[in-house]
Parts: structure tokens; sequence; C-alpha cells
């Protein structure tokens, strides 16, 4: 019998169980090198408290991410197309914590495999 799945820390996908990591499953934190190199910087928290902020304010309505990067963007100096990713990564560590639904065209998706726009919603 194969461990539970785990999200990753840093970009918020689903981390399958592999046999390399058998020993090691319950340090297992990042998905990659590249994600453990990232971690979680104080823009990506910045970009999880805007989305909660933007949430917050829009009631039912469902949020673009880039909405989140471009308030961060004003805030922060950096250009928006920069923080476009960190929003979708940090949207994806928001719905690993139930804090909110990832949805394309109004439904539901796997945050892990959903590709192109994203918004999100209050998790219900």
């Amino acid at each position: 019998m194969t461990p539970p799945d785990k999200i990753c820390a840093s970009c918020g996908r689903r981390i399958e169980w592999r046999k390399k990591w058998e020993r090691d499953w319950e340090q297992v934190r990042y998905c990659s090198s590249s994600c453990r190199r990232r971690g979680v910087t104080s823009t990506d928290r910045a970009l999880e408290d805007a989305l909660r902020e933007l949430l917050r304010t829009a009631g039912a309505r469902p949020v673009d991410v880039s909405e989140a990067a471009g308030v961060v963007s004003a805030a922060t100096g950096t250009p928006r197309q920069e923080l476009d990713e960190p929003a979708r990564r940090a949207a994806r560590r928001l719905a690993a914590h139930d804090e909110v639904t990832i949805v394309q065209r109004g439904r539901a998706v796997d945050p892990s495999t959903a590709r192109g726009p994203i918004s999100v919603r209050v998790a219900r």
C-alpha cells in the first residue's frame, strides 16, 4: 500500500509517492529541486493575502488570479507579468488548504493539472 499523496509547499501541486522516496517520504516537502530552491517568499504570501482580500470583497463572484498579480504589482512595482505564475502557485496553495476552489469556465478543476486561465472562489 502506498502512502497518501502530499502537496508541494512551494507550488501547491500534488506530489505522488515514488519508490525512491520510500525511506524519506515523511521529509518530502517539495515536488522538484526548483520548488525547493524557490520556497515561499514574502511576495508569495502577499499574493495569497491579495487573493483572500479580493475574495472577501467579491462576494460570490469568482476572482481571476491575475487580479491578485495586479494588486501586488501595484504595491511592489514588480511587473505584473512576472507575478502571473507566482499568483497561480498562491492559488494552488490556498486550494490545498481548502480556503479556495480553483475554477475554469465556472467548473471546479484539479489545481495540479489545470491549464490556462484560472479563477478562484471561496471553498464551499
